[in-house]
């Protein structure tokens, strides 16, 4: 091949460029690894998440050397504190569904800017779907009666509390990232967690939903701090902006 017919290097890409592309490939990866038949239910969650964080983290060291990076599957490492840039992952967002052959799992490649859930993408292999910041669609109107997506194994006290004050349907879902694409899909419209997640499960999430106009805090209204040394997250909003003020005030009423 000639050198004038080299293929654009990924260096050359964008930020979330580069996180699509990675959060895509990585679930194409994921999908083959359970498409070989030759692994348990058990043995294919971790052959999955390692597979998938092993490109990923590779990846983003090779393309984004002088970023700091965190990765569920990964331990920790202090130096990411002293970065501005920092690439937040999660390899599989709801290892169970993907085990489980169901489509409510998720790849999660999330930039984090000076705290801030800046540039991601959120990948649903089993969708054939990769969401983004770079290219934001609209947001379908709101149906009469509002949609809440809760865990489909343990929903959250103050979720069922909410929904039932404000007459909303719950949606039993798989993984924080498919419940949080829910809503930027139009699926549904108020996605609200209090039982305690890491900044992996709503990095890439949170980058995605804010590109595309809906509102993200913490359950009381704070914003939603990322590179922290403790990256244990309690609590989690998404939901359509009109909604806000809405959600917040039941979520104080019943003790959130």
């Amino acid at each position: 091949m000639s050198q004038d017919a080299a293929p654009t290097s990924p260096t050359a890409m964008t930020d979330a460029e580069l996180a699509a592309h990675l959060a895509e490939v990585a679930g194409r990866l994921l999908l083959e690894v359970r498409a070989s038949g030759v692994l348990s239910l058990k043995a294919l969650g971790k052959a999955g998440d390692a597979t998938a964080n092993q490109f990923l983290v590779h990846a983003l060291r090779e393309q984004r050397p002088d970023d700091g990076l965190l990765s569920e599957e990964e331990k920790d490492n202090p130096e990411r504190l002293a970065k501005g840039r920092v690439w937040i992952v999660d390899p599989v967002d709801g290892t169970r569904e993907y085990g489980e052959e169901r489509s409510d799992w998720a790849v999660h490649v999330g930039l984090a800017i000076d705290g801030v859930a800046s540039v991601g993408a959120v990948a649903l292999p089993g969708a054939g779907v990769v969401l983004r910041t770079d290219a934001p669609g609209t947001v379908p109107p709101a149906p009469e009666r509002l949609r809440m997506v809760v865990s489909r194994t343990r929903p959250a006290r103050e979720a069922t509390e909410v929904a039932a004050r404000i007459g909303a349907e719950l949606v039993p879902m798989g993984s924080a990232g498919a419940k949080a694409m829910a809503v930027v899909r139009g699926e549904a419209d108020i996605y609200l967690h209090s039982g305690g997640q890491y900044e992996w499960d709503s990095c890439a999430p949170v980058a995605v939903a804010l590109a595309h106009g809906l509102h993200c805090s913490r359950i009381d209204g704070r914003e939603l701090v990322y590179n922290q040394a403790d990256v244990y997250m309690p609590d989690l909003l998404i939901c359509r902006k009109e909604h806000a003020e809405l959600v917040l005030g039941q979520v104080a009423a019943v003790g959130g």
